[in-house]
């Protein structure tokens, strides 16, 4: 039997198969159907593994979508399969700092990978991956390319908390002619300002790890670990932290069975 973890944010549908032994993952744009989103990464994920459809399989949904997966066996809240996805990636973490598209997280787990605190935004964009999609859009880039503008570059101050007034902060620093460059630079140093905020108010220790869309930015990872003082890695597939940790609850599922 396989194990299926489909997660639905807001930004990115991530699905994973486990057997057990192998990890399978896959990834689609999340669309305004959010339903249609989750049946797309299902049936991605069966033609990957070449699951027929009467094979059996065991699927739990996650995210802030998972109401909408009709076909999950289990419905799970992100934080317990992100804590269980990063244990996954490294055994060795004892705390997730999970950023994506609208919220950001900061998780304690133990040796097993359970929940023991965690603290969420999911109120606000300060800290999140919609923050430096606005700040990109204002400089005319792309998120992706954020971090090799901002390279070498003195970071301009950006103050703002809120996203709203942080573009109109933007604005103004390139109406003062600031270098894009410093503007992007100062862009990521403001996001880790934002999730250092958030992290202070959980305890961290032992091993953490950067999981989330916003992982894959090397210069906020290594400004995260400067402020905090421990180093922070993150994992090829942090991404898909929580639809891993989703499979791997089911594989658990199906063994007890």
């Amino acid at each position: 039997m396989f194990s299926i973890g489909i997660d639905i944010g807001s930004v990115c549908t991530k699905g994973a198969v486990y057997d057990g032994v192998n990890l399978f993952t896959d990834i689609v744009p999340t669309g305004w159907n959010l339903r249609e989103s989750g049946e797309i990464i299902l049936r991605r994920l069966m033609n990957i593994c070449s699951i027929k459809t009467d094979d059996p399989r065991f699927i739990i949904a996650t995210g802030y979508g998972r109401d909408s997966v009709a076909l999950a066996d289990k419905k799970i809240t992100e934080i317990t399969c992100h804590a269980r996805g990063a244990h996954y990636f490294n055994p060795e973490t004892r705390t997730v700092i999970d950023v994506g598209g609208q919220d950001s997280k900061a998780i304690a787990i133990g040796d097993k990978g359970q929940v023991i605190e965690f603290i969420m935004n999911d109120r606000c964009a300060a800290g999140t991956g919609r923050f430096l999609q606005v700040m990109s859009h204002v400089l005319g880039s792309e998120v992706d390319q954020l971090e090799k503008l901002a390279q070498d570059a003195e970071p301009a101050v950006i103050n703002s908390m809120c996203a709203v007034f942080a573009e109109s902060e933007v604005i103004s620093l390139l109406a003062r002619g600031i270098s894009k460059e410093s503007i992007a630079a100062g862009i990521l140093e403001s996001i880790s300002g934002k999730i250092i905020h958030l992290t202070g108010r959980i305890r961290i220790e032992g091993h953490v790890i950067f999981t989330g869309g916003v992982s894959q930015n090397s210069a906020i990872r290594k400004s995260l670990g400067s402020r905090i003082g421990i180093d922070i890695t993150t994992h090829p597939q942090a991404q898909f932290a929580g639809a891993a940790g989703a499979a791997i609850i089911g594989f658990d599922n199906i063994s007890k069975s």
